[in-house]
C-alpha cells in the first residue's frame, strides 16, 4: 500500500472543470480552475452563493472527481487513490469546518471531538487526552461535559474547529465558517484558523462571501460563475479596529 503521508504541497489543481447534467442540459459548476495551496497558509475563496465555491471544496476533498483537468492532494492525483485510501486520508489528514457545525447533539462536547480520533484507531485514553488538550487550547474546557444544544453559536463553531484539527489535520477545509456567527465571533474563528495554519504549518482553505476574512488570508481568490482568479497582493481590506480582537489561540 502506498503511504498516505507525502510532504508535497497540500493541494494543486490544474485546469479543473466540473460539469453536471447531460449534453442537453449541462451546468459548468467549476471552469478551468488552477490553484495551489501549501502548508503554512490560509487561502480564501471569495464569492457569492452559487459561484461554485462549495463544488470546488468538494473536488479538493476528493468527494467529487473532476470532469476534466488534474486534481492533486498531497503530491498524488486524487483519481490515483482508491476509495479506501481516500476515506483513510480524509479521516487522518483532512479536517472539515461547516457553516452548520454538524455536531452530534446526543454526544457531549468532548465525545464529539474524541469520535474523530476513534475513527483513526486511537485508544480511549489517547482520544480523551487530545480532546481535553484542544478544549484547553481554545479555552473551552468548561464545556467538556455539555451537549451541543446548550452551547452558543460561537461555542459550537469553536468545538467544530477542535474536532476538525483533532487528527492534526494537514489540510482544513472550511465552508462558510462564519455565516451563522455574529461579527466578532466570526472573526475570532478566522483568527483561530489563520493561527493554526501559520503556527502549525498546516494548509487551510476557506470559502466565504465575507470580505472581511481577507484581512487574515495569505492569498485571496475570487470565484465567479465557476471561474477562479487571484486577487493582486495590493488587495487590502481593513476592518474596524474593534473587529480585530484576538481569539486566544495558543500552541
Amino acid at each position: 500500500m502506498k503511504s498516505l503521508r507525502n510532504n508535497s504541497g497540500a493541494v494543486e489543481l490544474s485546469g479543473v472543470t466540473k460539469v453536471f447534467g447531460t449534453d442537453g442540459r449541462q451546468t459548468h459548476a467549476v471552469r478551468n480552475v488552477n490553484l495551489r495551496a501549501s502548508p503554512g497558509e490560509l487561502v480564501l475563496l471569495l464569492g457569492p452563493s452559487g459561484s461554485g465555491k462549495t463544488t470546488l471544496l468538494t473536488l479538493i476533498a476528493g468527494l467529487l472527481m473532476p470532469t476534466s483537468g488534474s486534481a492533486t492532494l498531497f503530491g498524488r492525483e486524487i483519481e490515483g487513490y482508491t476509495a479506501g485510501e481516500l476515506q483513510r486520508l480524509r479521516a487522518s489528514r483532512l479536517g472539515f469546518v461547516f457553516q452548520t457545525f454538524l455536531l452530534i447533539d446526543s454526544l457531549t462536547v468532548i465525545e464529539n471531538i474524541a469520535l474523530v480520533l476513534r475513527f483513526v484507531g486511537k485508544s480511549k485514553k489517547e482520544t480523551r487526552h487530545r480532546a481535553l488538550a484542544l478544549l484547553e487550547m481554545l479555552h473551552l474546557e468548561h464545556l467538556a461535559g455539555k451537549f451541543p444544544p446548550t452551547l452558543s453559536q460561537g461555542e459550537k463553531q469553536r468545538v467544530a474547529i477542535a474536532r476538525a484539527i483533532a487528527n492534526d489535520a494537514d489540510l482544513v477545509i472550511a465552508d462558510e465558517p462564519t455565516a451563522s456567527l455574529e461579527t466578532n465571533q466570526g472573526l475570532q474563528i478566522i483568527r483561530l484558523l489563520h493561527d493554526y495554519a501559520s503556527q502549525q504549518r498546516k494548509c487551510v482553505i476557506v470559502a466565504s462571501h465575507d470580505l472581511r476574512i481577507a484581512e487574515f488570508a495569505d492569498r485571496v481568490f475570487e470565484m465567479r460563475d465557476g471561474q477562479l482568479s487571484e486577487k493582486s497582493p495590493s488587495f487590502e481590506v481593513h476592518p474596524p479596529e474593534s473587529l480585530q480582537a484576538t481569539a486566544g489561540y495558543a500552541t
